[in-house]
């Protein structure tokens, strides 16, 4: 029941300073196994100014989709992402289950000021306090998403067409022999980590600019487009 799991995992169920009240994060946590680790992870991070997006692997067993969306009923700034995705390892996917919780969250009634996207094994080092307080100081207003111009190393990962395949139930990612055409816009391609804390006006810069769309675009067929997406539209002059 709801109020056993409040109460024998501890949650923490109002503001523990006014900071911290003032100050909303979003979470956006991409899960597929372990449930116990994502509990664990999820009373770590979870405060109730927050609000939390869920996206399960829509490949994920019916019993843990049920265990997940039974904790999430317990709280009313804990959702399912509206639009699931059988996510595939460095494809696209990846990407596109990010954004499906973008567009959920930018239409929330919480007045989130930045959203931090995790996984199911990650665990934090910080507290929500330390983590506000250190998002304060020279990010403030600020994106949080480094990276340097692609090296050639990683060059093929957007020279060539990379399809998701699917062989004996194992999903993959493989690349093709079709050369891809230059990014759009004449954009610079930067590389670097998959994980982020934007600011809200940044979420909505890329769900609604014109390049931000046509980089999506032409990244469906590149490899672990997450990790040059974000990097990239940060880097646009303004």
């Amino acid at each position: 029941s709801c109020s056993t799991i409040l109460k024998t995992l501890h949650f923490i169920t109002k503001p523990l300073s006014d900071e911290e009240g003032n100050f909303s994060l979003a979470y956006i946590i991409t899960i597929h196994k372990e449930l116990e680790m994502f509990v664990r992870l999820l009373r770590a991070i979870y405060m109730p100014q927050n609000i939390y997006c869920i996206h399960i692997d829509e490949k994920s067993p019916r019993d843990y989709k049920d265990a997940v969306q039974n904790i999430v009923n317990c709280f009313e700034n804990i959702f399912i992402s509206s639009k699931r995705e059988h996510v595939v390892y460095a494809g696209f996917s990846r990407l596109q289950a990010d954004i499906n919780c973008m567009r959920d969250l930018v239409n929330s009634k919480v007045q989130w000021n930045y959203v931090i996207n995790l996984c199911g094994q990650d665990y934090p080092l910080k507290t929500n306090k330390e983590i506000i307080q250190y998002i304060k100081t020279k990010w403030n207003g600020k994106n949080i998403t480094p990276g340097i111009v692609q090296p050639l190393h990683m060059k093929h990962r957007t020279e060539v067409s990379y399809r998701e395949y699917v062989h004996s139930g194992v999903p993959y990612v493989y690349p093709a022999k079709t050369r891809k055409a230059q990014p759009p816009h004449n954009l610079t391609i930067y590389f670097g980590s998959a994980y982020y804390i934007l600011t809200k006006a940044f979420v909505e810069f890329t769900l609604s600019d014109a390049r931000a769309k046509a980089l999506l675009e032409w990244s469906r067929d590149t490899y672990s487009p997450d990790e040059h997406y974000w990097v990239t539209l940060n880097r646009l002059p303004g």
